[in-house]
């Protein structure tokens, strides 16, 4: 049984290190600003979806 997770360790190490290709620090970087504006966008999106609904709620009962 430990064998088995010797193994495991050492086979998810050699994945890691050898066949996995990471990222270099300008594609990280790309990707993060791409995330950063989609998240933004989509914020925004919402935000003004909100809001409308919000005054289409007012105009459909008026506060007393």
């Amino acid at each position: 049984m430990f064998k088995k997770f010797v193994n495991y360790c050492k086979a998810c190490y050699d994945e890691l290190a050898h066949k996995t290709t990471w990222p270099t620090g300008n594609e990280l970087t790309h990707s993060a600003v791409i995330v950063l504006s989609a998240s933004i966008v989509i914020a925004l999106i919402v935000f003004c979806m909100d809001w409308v609904f919000e005054n289409l709620m007012q105009l459909v009962y008026p506060a007393a």
